[in-house]
């Protein structure tokens, strides 16, 4: 009696090792070349249906196929738990355990976080210029004063338009300087910029992270070779500026900020960073006032997000700030409303200069981005919606600081690294003359990079190294006097000296009465300076040992100079491109006079 024909049988890979699987389709082979197996599911998942084979003339009727009898086995096995072997591979890990396999620092691979590092701190010692005296006097001139109990404070800390977070850091290290007994003044001029170099490593390094979950590793590469090749910050980064700290925070905070793809979102952590970038300058809020209100519109438990997330950080750093300001004023005091009064609500950084409203758009931002511009034009069409808010934010803070008469390069310096999203983004889609592309960016930004960190605007600091020396080596230095006769805050002062000599400058406060007509003391003596001199040095004991003037100054003070004994000792490159009353070169001039005790007037 014969037997009937065997069921439909199904058996999905699913259920199966991948090399059961394989021997599976290799038995149906063999044992059935017009294949009956038949693919692809209703539910749309692959299957495998084999019928059994029909039995040989030559067979027993009774007897079963040898096909029927490898897949019952097959079958059987398949119903019991089968265990896998583990993937080693970087191709079966999680986002997670790769990044962890790939790099031990800061989530990257460590030779990168190495390099970075190493080409900071190369940036660092190849930037031996000056660029704005904000970089010395609201940062190291203060932490000095601070540690020593000896220096200068400008006006803006006898007004409290300024905080003591961002000097409070550096003066943690001159501390430790000073209790260690190596508080020379090299290692008070380089651990302060080797500190911010490293920082802006750090930030680097974010951004490239951030790209590389936004995108991918080669447009990350792009972006990250535009950050590190700019020129403009080549020259800021590993300045002790505090548009760097707030740039650098800025990245920082940008890597924990909500961004569609980004995969380190953390609301804690990048308000947190902004906060602080508010604290030490107030001013850092406008850039980030397009990313938190976009935040807050997407967000769907708003109530949560502020209540329980942005209230709290804010009252933490902004009560950290009070209490730090409260120890060293003496008083309670909100410098960050002392500040945005000052410079934006009434508007009286003009005192320092003006510009045309335009300025940003026609000058400002095209030199700080320099020969990335096109680059970066040209990435702002191709780059996806996604990105949007970053074009926003640059446009945004642009038109806002426009909106300020007084205007600075340094200013949107926070908003260059979202440009580099662009530029990169540019440089990945380029099909045709990438490679010139890359030559171009590379040694156009490495030429000027050197050239002002190098060359110019560097006698200001060469003229204060030459002092330092000369107060060191001279034996009579109770009678070592100095006076600064450039504009206001031109050079660093005892953060670059470190000897307790007396010195002084032509001072430029701003008129906070509101007198009509106000001069300050720098404008005075450059109306009429021969006329000052003689007025303000009648008697030859209170003139100073050493003048340190602009060339420039020098023709219209000689008389005064050979009346009074003084004689050129040094000459110090400070500029090929002088203007108003900078010149090319300095001088320092020596009273030669002996003999009478030499004092300064204060």
């Amino acid at each position: 009696m014969k037997t009937q024909p065997r069921e439909l049988q199904k058996l999905s890979f699913s259920q199966l090792p991948p090399r059961l699987s394989e021997r599976l389709l290799a038995g149906a082979k063999l044992s059935e070349p017009r294949s009956r197996a038949r693919c692809c599911s209703p539910r749309g998942k692959w299957g495998v249906w084999v019928r059994g084979a029909t039995q040989s003339t030559s067979r027993m009727e009774g007897e079963p196929s040898d096909s029927s009898l490898f897949f019952r086995g097959i079958q059987n096995r398949s119903q019991e738990k089968v265990k896998l072997r583990k993937r080693k591979s970087a191709l079966y890990l999680s986002p997670q355990n790769s990044r962890g396999r790939r790099g031990d620092l800061l989530g990257e691979n460590i030779y990168l976080v190495l390099f970075t590092i190493a080409l900071r701190i190369c940036n660092c010692f190849l930037v031996q210029t000056s660029f704005v005296p904000d970089e010395y006097w609201q940062s190291l001139e203060v932490a000095h004063h601070m540690v020593f109990d000896y220096g200068y404070l400008t006006w803006e800390w006898t007004e409290r338009l300024r905080g003591y977070t961002y000097p409070l850091i550096f003066a943690s290290m001159y501390k430790i300087l000073h209790l260690l007994g190596k508080d020379s003044v090299q290692l008070l001029i380089w651990i302060p910029r080797l500190a911010q170099a490293l920082l802006s490593a750090i930030a680097d390094l974010r951004l490239y992270s951030l790209m590389k979950q936004l995108e991918n590793q080669q447009v990350a590469r792009w972006v990250f070779f535009c950050q590190l090749c700019s020129w403009f910050t080549w020259y800021c980064c590993t300045r002790t500026l505090t548009n760097t700290m707030e740039t650098v925070l800025t990245i920082i905070a940008l890597f924990y900020y909500p961004l569609e793809g980004s995969k380190s979102t953390n609301s804690v952590k990048y308000s947190s960073l902004v906060a602080l970038a508010f604290i030490i300058r107030p001013t850092a809020v406008i850039l980030w006032i397009p990313l938190l209100f976009r935040h807050f519109w997407q967000e769907q438990r708003k109530s949560d997000l502020i209540l329980h997330q942005f209230l709290p950080v804010g009252f933490v750093t902004l009560s950290w700030s009070l209490i730090i300001d409260r120890m060293f004023f003496g008083q309670w005091t909100l410098v960050q409303y002392n500040f945005l009064k000052f410079n934006v609500l009434q508007n009286l950084g003009t005192f320092y200069g003006s510009h045309p409203w335009h300025w940003y758009f026609s000058q400002g931002f095209p030199v700080v981005l320099g020969t990335h511009l096109p680059f970066f034009i040209h990435g702002c069409f191709l780059a996806p919606k996604r990105y949007r808010i970053l074009l926003v934010t640059v446009l945004w803070t642009l038109l806002v600081y426009s909106m300020l008469s007084h205007k600075e390069f340094r200013f949107i310096y926070p908003v260059l690294p979202f440009c580099m999203v662009f530029c990169g983004y540019s440089l990945n889609h380029l099909k045709t003359w990438k490679k010139s592309a890359l030559s171009f960016l590379f040694l156009s930004n490495m030429l000027f990079a050197l050239y002002t960190g190098l060359v110019h605007q560097r006698g200001t600091l060469d003229v204060m190294t030459h002092i330092q020396e000369l107060c060191y080596n001279n034996p009579n230095k109770s009678a070592t006097s100095v006076f600064v006769m450039m504009p206001c805050h031109s050079t660093p002062f005892y953060s670059h000296v470190h000897y307790p000599v007396p010195m002084r400058f032509l001072q430029c406060p701003p008129d906070l009465t509101g007198k009509s007509q106000y001069l300050d003391e720098a404008d005075i003596f450059y109306q009429n300076p021969l006329s000052w001199l003689y007025e303000e040095f009648h008697n030859n004991s209170t003139l100073p040992t050493y003048l340190i003037i602009f060339s420039i100054l020098e023709e219209e003070i000689s008389t005064f100079l050979i009346s009074r004994n003084y004689e050129r000792t040094a000459v110090f490159f400070h500029t090929h491109l002088p203007e108003g009353r900078t010149g090319s070169h300095i001088y320092v001039y020596e009273q030669k006079l002996k003999g009478k005790l030499q004092k300064m007037k204060f």
